[in-house]
């Protein structure tokens, strides 16, 4: 007998077979606490490696202007995610959204710019927590490896972290992002007692002729920081990605997201002012392991790398987090049929382990092209930081678009059930072809 299809805009669905779903189940295992975890965990990363390139780019002041900009961005946007996801608590978050409000092809390019942002940043922060790995066993164990190595070791620990299943992957959130946490409370009043700390050093970046030590390169490239302040929020927008294994999504997503922002803007002044104030702005701007280099200025070598054990928790934990995203988002879009079908199979533990291994292959061939490309001595890490943010500010624009049509259209229900509906009915239909 033949399929049932519906055509949208060009695009046709074809009635899934039997079976087709109980091959790709999740498991509800996430209160507000693992959706907090989640959240901080996929973002706290920024704190310790990435954001500091900014400061080269616009000075101390430009970098303060740029992260300022960035909490009422990011602000807005959780904000409105919230109240999607819990009117359309689905695995593909910001796809469903733009599949609700601008059809098959605008949830399509929305789910393929998050797809890009999530993977691009999770070779990212492998990046950057190989490169504080060699540093720790350089100091401690007296060995280096090549970072193809660490990057293909940290890789497989993960995806089989998060195929391990949904429980102990929210769990590992809640307990890293905690220790995280601490690590940077731990160096922030290490900082406040060191003689080390210099506040007039934030402002020590020589000035271009004709400007200020505030804005020592002018006003222009503050807009070449705002991509840097990002990473101290990039990712706290995968909360949505978590609705079909929350316990309460309608309830939990929200208010997770409003706490995490909360943590995420304190420890980000805290690691802006008290990190850049111990190393000095010049040299944090091209540091590459900024943390650990201020747990030198304070403690020494030795000790440092002792104390970057714990540091390089806080990367553990946003690569477990982003990891986590990128396995929904392509499960999620290859459920629907945007991506083949293969990639969304889950198996006995209910986790999209195909979708998570087939990311960490695109993420560990990039570092290398990257790298072999004249990406060395951290420049690797910068440009991929770059893809994922421009992945990432594509997929905020069509969040935010969605966000406005879906408030024209429901502009009086606070749960817009006709576009939660249209959205779960296409989700039945799930072989998509052009």
């Amino acid at each position: 007998m033949a399929k049932d299809t519906l055509k949208v805009s060009g695009v046709t669905y074809t009635t899934a077979e039997s079976g087709y779903f109980e091959k790709r189940k999740l498991k509800r295992a996430a209160g507000i606490w693992g959706l907090w975890g989640l959240a901080v965990g996929a973002v706290i990363s920024g704190d310790f490696s990435g954001w500091n390139f900014g400061i080269e780019a616009a000075g101390f002041g430009g970098m303060m202007i740029a992260f300022a900009v960035l909490i009422v961005m990011y602000y807005g946007l959780i904000f409105s995610i919230g109240e999607m996801a819990a009117a359309m608590p689905h695995t593909g978050g910001a796809y469903s959204f733009g599949r609700a409000a601008m059809g098959p092809w605008g949830g399509f390019v929305t789910g393929l710019a998050e797809t890009i942002e999530y993977v691009a940043t999770t070779a990212v922060i492998v990046f950057f927590s190989a490169s504080y790995a060699d540093g720790i066993t350089t100091e401690l164990l007296g060995f280096s490896l090549p970072p193809w190595l660490w990057w293909l070791i940290l890789y497989a620990l993960f995806v089989g972290l998060n195929t391990a299943g949904a429980a102990i992957s929210f769990k590992f959130a809640i307990v890293v992002s905690v220790i995280s946490i601490g690590i940077i409370l731990l160096f922030s009043v290490m900082a406040l007692m060191s003689p080390a700390l210099d506040w007039s050093s934030l402002w020590n970046i020589e000035p271009d002729a004709g400007q200020s030590a505030f804005l020592p390169h002018g006003i222009t490239p503050i807009l070449f920081a705002l991509p840097f302040a990002m990473w101290f929020f990039l990712g706290i927008e995968e909360l949505p990605l978590a609705a079909e294994e929350s316990i309460n999504p309608v309830r939990d997503i929200p208010k997770a997201g409003l706490w995490a922002r909360g943590t995420l803007i304190v420890t980000g002044l805290l690691v802006l002012f008290l990190n850049t104030a111990i190393l000095g702005a010049e040299d944090m701007g091209v540091a590459g392991e900024p943390l650990l280099d201020g747990f030198r200025a304070i403690v020494g070598d030795q000790m440092a790398a002792v104390l970057a054990l714990f540091a390089l928790i806080g990367l553990f934990a946003s690569l477990q987090g982003i990891m986590f995203a990128y396995g929904r988002n392509m499960y999620s879009l290859s459920r629907a049929g945007y991506y083949p079908k293969f990639l969304s199979l889950t198996g006995k533990r209910q986790t999209p382990w195909v979708a998570l291994l087939a990311g960490a292959l695109i993420g560990f061939v990039a570092l290398n092209i990257v790298n072999i490309a004249g990406g060395a001595d951290g420049v690797a890490g910068a440009i991929v930081l770059n893809i994922a943010v421009w992945g990432a500010v594509l997929a905020y624009f069509m969040q935010m678009v969605s966000f406005m049509i879906l408030r024209r259209k429901y502009p009086t229900q606070s749960d817009p059930t006709a576009a939660r509906g249209a959205c779960s009915a296409r989700s039945r239909r799930q072989s998509l072809h052009s």
